[in-house]
């Protein structure tokens, strides 16, 4: 019998295990379907390109055929290892804008403006840069400056400040608009996931129980009360039993083990032989991700990082913790308004990488080159993730269905075009070598858009399949709990009722910040009365 049982020890999971178990009477069990954060190019960030296709440390999903993208299956990596996602991703800290927190407080959620989350932000950093009205010191979560920047992530800057944007040092504070370079989970020069902030510092904890290679097979029931879960671990079933169990899953996992333990969309679980003990409709609907389209130029100088002596990078960074090995790749951004954002908020978000990226790295291209990532942040369509089969270790359906609402078409089509004008500007004038994609004899919207629909992918975003509110189509309510249920909670990027305006990592270990401490309020006030 366990107070909390936690599914998944990704982004969420490991900040819940650590601040629920600092009380010692407070028992945790914590399961995780990968394995231990043990590779090496984890925990060095410019690794993070050998971490793609690895089988051992990703669920390498495929979504469903999109109809708006030449009907292809689109690749979505998603970490299978402690630390989640956060042991595989670029890094970058970026919580999002402000009217995306009062947005979601406008939609029936209080207490999740952005005067409410701010302090759970900033429970958990410790910023390189120190304390001030934005950022904290003392937290799990090491947030710093780059050690190491590519000369061509410094014209990428300049690019910005030549088209009359601003630089932007910092786009966590009062404004996020403008050029600059990308602050980055990392402690001394080495990746700052999840389960390195939050999990390694307490994992001798006597009240914290860690299983790796722990599936979730469905939540047991009392009543309309969840008791437990079932999990397999070591070849056999297993049933434990808690106070609460926490779903941590993210936007895939989670909605698939409600529908596998007969929560979600009723007509949809029969269609499986599922019993449904609970018609939620909203479970798997709703789904949202940032769709990326890559403009590529050539290099004219060899001052990228697509040719590296790995032998020497390795042992410089081995060394030293700095240098190439240590960049994150994806140095600096931009967040940009364009013509279509009506309220002055930026709408396009992007990244600059000082190398040829294609094919989320899988498609290695000779020579040198540079590459920035042009996405739209507030994206109109909406997807589903549906049950394929009852088994529990089969991928559910997954499918974004991107580009179905034209407006999202007017923004990919108005990013692209931002992309071309900063790699068009003199900024670049020294290193600037044939564009490679989309091409020089791409030169109207409707080869743009063709170019887009054959070369468009995830900038690994997706949210909002276990949305938080009131009205029909919600999962959970303010408190994170599923509705018309007692003893679950959802606690990761699937509670998003709407995208955030950036990448998705810091808002989701903010979730679990709040979440821990509205479970160790409530526990105290719980013993106080029972006293």
């Amino acid at each position: 019998m366990y107070d909390y049982v936690i599914v998944g020890a990704g982004s969420a999971g490991c900040v819940l295990a650590n601040r629920l178990t600092a009380n010692p009477n407070t028992k945790v069990l914590l399961l995780e379907a990968g394995g231990r954060d043990w590779n090496p190019f984890i925990h060095m960030p410019a690794g993070l390109s050998r971490l793609v296709n690895h089988k051992a440390i990703n669920w390498n999903y495929q979504t469903a055929p999109q109809s708006q993208l030449n009907n292809r299956c689109l690749y979505w990596p998603r970490g299978k290892v402690l630390g989640g996602s956060s042991s595989i991703n670029a890094m970058c800290y970026i919580r999002g804008q402000a009217q995306d927190y009062d947005r979601w407080q406008e939609l029936g959620n209080p207490g999740w403006g952005y005067r409410d989350v701010l302090p759970y932000f900033l429970k958990s950093e410790d910023n390189g840069r120190g304390a001030d009205n934005y950022h904290a010191v003392g937290g799990p979560l090491s947030v710093s400056d780059l050690r190491h920047t590519n000369k061509l992530s410094h014209a990428f800057i300049k690019a910005g400040r030549q088209l009359g944007f601003p630089e932007n040092p910092d786009f966590n504070a009062a404004r996020q608009e403008g050029f600059g370079f990308y602050q980055v989970t990392q402690r001394e020069g080495r990746r700052c996931s999840a389960a390195t902030g939050f999990l390694d510092p307490v994992k001798g904890r006597d009240n914290l129980t860690v299983l790796l290679r722990a599936q979730a097979l469905a939540l047991l029931w009392d009543g309309q009360r969840i008791r437990g879960i079932r999990y397999h671990h070591n070849g056999r079933d297993v049933e434990v039993e808690a106070g609460e169990v926490l779903l941590s899953g993210g936007a895939i996992n989670s909605p698939q083990l409600l529908m596998l333990s007969g929560i979600g969309p009723g007509q949809h679980l029969h269609e499986h032989a599922i019993d449904v003990h609970l018609d939620l409709p909203g479970v798997g609907a709703n789904l949202q991700d940032h769709l990326d389209i890559c403009i590529l130029q050539k290099s004219s100088k060899p001052v990228t990082y697509d040719q590296p002596n790995e032998i020497a990078i390795g042992l410089n960074y081995w060394l030293t913790h700095a240098g190439v090995g240590s960049s994150n790749v994806a140095e600096a951004g931009a967040f940009i308004a364009s013509e279509l954002a009506t309220d002055g908020r930026p709408d396009i978000q992007l990244h600059f990488v000082p190398a040829q990226l294609d094919d989320h790295g899988r498609n290695r291209l000779p020579g040198y080159g540079y590459t920035i990532h042009a996405c739209y942040l507030r994206p109109h369509s909406r997807g589903e993730i549906r049950l394929q089969s009852t088994d529990p270790r089969q991928p559910p359906h997954i499918d974004p269905r991107y580009l179905d609402d034209q407006q999202d078409i007017d923004a990919m089509l108005a990013a692209a075009r931002i992309a071309r004008e900063v790699m068009a500007t003199p900024a670049f004038s020294d290193f600037r070598g044939p564009e490679l994609l989309p091409g020089n004899e791409c030169r109207n919207d409707e080869q743009l858009l063709e170019f887009i629909r054959r070369k468009a992918e995830t900038i690994y975003h997706p949210v909002g399949t276990c949305k938080m509110g009131s009205d029909d189509m919600a999962v959970v309510d303010h408190q994170l709990k599923v509705h018309g249920l007692e003893g679950v909670r959802v606690v990761d990027a699937s509670i998003m009722p709407e995208l955030v305006s950036g990448n998705t990592n810091a808002p989701t270990i903010m979730f679990a910040e709040k979440v821990a401490d509205h479970l160790i309020n409530n526990s105290a006030i719980h013993h106080a009365d029972a006293a």
